[in-house]
């Protein structure tokens, strides 16, 4: 009966300095909850009495070439001669999906007409009609012979780049306009066909353009 009571008292006890435990942990929570109250209330107060230019100053990302972050040159001009004084390009699969395109759609263009053949590919990206990839509006359909967007990816030839300096012309194309380029070419254009062809529904979209070898249309 003894060991019983004991066993009792212990458990009891145990109980009340669990609850004092937690009492005291809580009024500690109290205690620094308020602390922190009063000292995010100073930091704002000091925060209040700086300038609103040195508050936008501080908190201000720094330009994207501060940060390794690629960007497209202020002012394009669409000819060779500026296309040759950018550096190689390179980049992952997005770029190069957007390279091959150009390649093998438009190679043979000014820099004008690739710029433009790129500007519809980035307007799909950016559609709701179209993959939100570049690799996605590119590879469309590919898979059904030529039953896809571009036609190079779904005709059952290999796709094999042989021309070097087309190459690294184009390459540097996609990456001013993943860099963020102007896309003021084609008026939103979202399809594009050579023009030794007359597709059907280029008489029920609006042309929006001629560029080389090209015409654009924006969607109906």
């Amino acid at each position: 009966m003894f060991k019983a009571m004991f066993g009792r008292w212990v458990r009891l006890a145990g109980a009340g300095l669990a609850v004092a435990a937690s009492v005291t942990s809580a009024q500690a929570d109290e205690v620094l909850a308020a602390r922190l109250s009063a000292l995010l209330g100073q930091e704002r107060t000091a925060i209040a009495e700086v300038p609103s230019a040195r508050v936008a100053a501080l908190t201000a990302l720094p330009p994207a070439s501060a940060r390794n972050i690629p960007t497209a040159p202020d002012i394009i001009t669409y000819d060779n001669a500026f296309l040759a004084s950018q550096p190689t390009a390179s980049g992952g699969e997005q770029w190069r999906c957007l390279a091959e395109a150009l390649y093998f759609e438009a190679r043979g263009e000014s820099a004008r007409g690739l710029f433009a053949v790129g500007e519809v590919i980035m307007n799909r990206v950016d559609s709701a009609r179209f993959p939100s990839t570049l690799c996605g509006v590119i590879n469309q359909g590919t898979g059904r012979i030529y039953a896809c967007q571009f036609t190079y990816t779904c005709d059952g030839r290999p796709e094999q780049i042989h021309e070097q300096a087309s190459w690294e012309r184009v390459g540097k194309v996609a990456r001013l306009l993943m860099d963020g380029a102007p896309r003021e070419l084609t008026d939103g254009a979202l399809y594009y066909h050579t023009r030794a062809v007359n597709p059907r529904w280029a008489r029920i979209f609006p042309r929006t353009t001629t560029i080389g070898a090209h015409h654009f249309y924006r969607q109906g």
